[in-house]
């Protein structure tokens, strides 16, 4: 009887775990390079954390092109990044304020 009400305890024990691990929702991922936001527009679930990377050779920002301004990163050097979870849908533009042309979207569904 020890032994049924350990490896049910168990089960449990697992089941939350996994259903805990379901409800996370990954990452995303954009890269800045060669005056680019890769991928130009990204779509990703309400609740996700986006990540940009700097892979260029000189600083570039992730600034939120609404106003007023949700984020805004600092300049970011080779190999640094910058994140913000977007927790409602809608369609979120942004762009490097050092270099405007550098534009992005994410689209949150």
């Amino acid at each position: 009887m020890p032994m049924r009400r350990t490896l049910l305890a168990g089960l449990l024990l697992g089941a939350i775990s996994l259903a805990g691990a379901a409800a996370q929702t990954d990452d995303a991922a954009v890269t800045i390079d060669n005056f680019t936001f890769t991928p130009a527009e990204i779509t990703i679930s309400a609740g996700t954390k986006v990540i940009w990377t700097n892979r260029d050779d000189i600083p570039h920002t992730v600034t939120d092109a609404a106003n007023p301004k949700d984020y805004k990163s600092k300049p970011l050097d080779t190999g640094d990044t910058f994140s913000h979870v977007f927790d409602k849908a809608g369609t979120y533009k942004y762009f490097c304020s050092l270099h405007p042309h550098m534009q992005g979207t994410v689209v949150v569904r």
